[in-house]
């Protein structure tokens, strides 16, 4: 699979979003896997894909933490586009041993501790997810965060042994809620108030006028610690 990517590099370079995504699609019939947390980035490209028409796997993660908002969400959505939208939840007993050793609300107490639940919550029901796929469509962005912007559009994952491909890269916040817009995207209620970047319940706040998109997300640690292990630095 790596000779694979290393040959995809230069074929790929000047490819729009749509364009990107039909490249893999074709390559990797029955082997390309979309992970929606159906945010903004997500809802777009769950419409691009539904629009495409192409076989993929689409699924969430179910942390058990979840707003109400983003259940909501993802019962419009499936209406929507009547694609067969699978939810990944953590192993019951993993969440039980957690909380009955460190609490409900560990996360707060440690870096150690957050990404200890988000391990439990969300990693290990990606690798379920991801198990037999060679392709894995996310909505990374260069601008959500510090710990992206050396983010590629398609990049080796040498952890899970597949390649990442990332179609709204480049994209800045104008473009995205201009496509939004113009194609009613269904997006998630709290983008109204004051959430740019939605995740777990406890681990999510507004952001105020001026603060980084992702300054909501686990705002009580640095920057260069906010992510959960799903999207970190890969070996390209």
């Amino acid at each position: 699979m790596k000779n694979r990517f290393n040959t995809y590099i230069k074929e790929v370079d000047s490819l729009s979003p749509v364009e990107l995504i039909e490249f893999f699609l074709e390559r990797h019939p029955g082997k390309v896997a979309f992970s929606s947390s159906l945010g903004a980035e997500d809802q777009v490209l769950t419409h691009m894909l539904a629009g495409i028409g192409k076989p993929f796997k689409l699924f969430t993660l179910d942390t058990g933490r979840l707003f109400q908002e983003s259940y909501e969400l993802l019962e419009i959505t499936k209406q929507r586009y009547q694609l067969p939208f699978e939810v990944f939840f953590p192993e019951a007993a993993n969440v039980e041993r957690m909380v009955n050793e460190k609490g409900i609300n560990l996360f707060y107490e440690s870096i150690e501790n957050r990404k200890l639940c988000c391990h439990i919550r969300k990693i290990e029901p990606l690798r379920r997810a991801l198990d037999g796929m060679e392709v894995w469509i996310t909505g990374l962005r260069r601008e959500q965060s510090v710990t992206r912007i050396n983010s590629g559009a398609v990049e080796w994952d040498a952890d899970r042994s597949l390649i990442n491909v990332n179609p709204l890269i480049d994209w800045n916040d104008e473009a995205l809620w201009k496509f939004i817009k113009e194609n009613k995207v269904p997006y998630n209620t709290l983008h109204d108030k004051g959430f740019p970047s939605i995740g777990c319940l406890p681990c999510t706040r507004a952001i105020l006028p001026g603060e980084d998109i992702r300054a909501g997300r686990w705002w009580w640690e640095q920057p260069d610690n906010k992510e959960c292990g799903l999207h970190v630095p890969r070996n390209k």
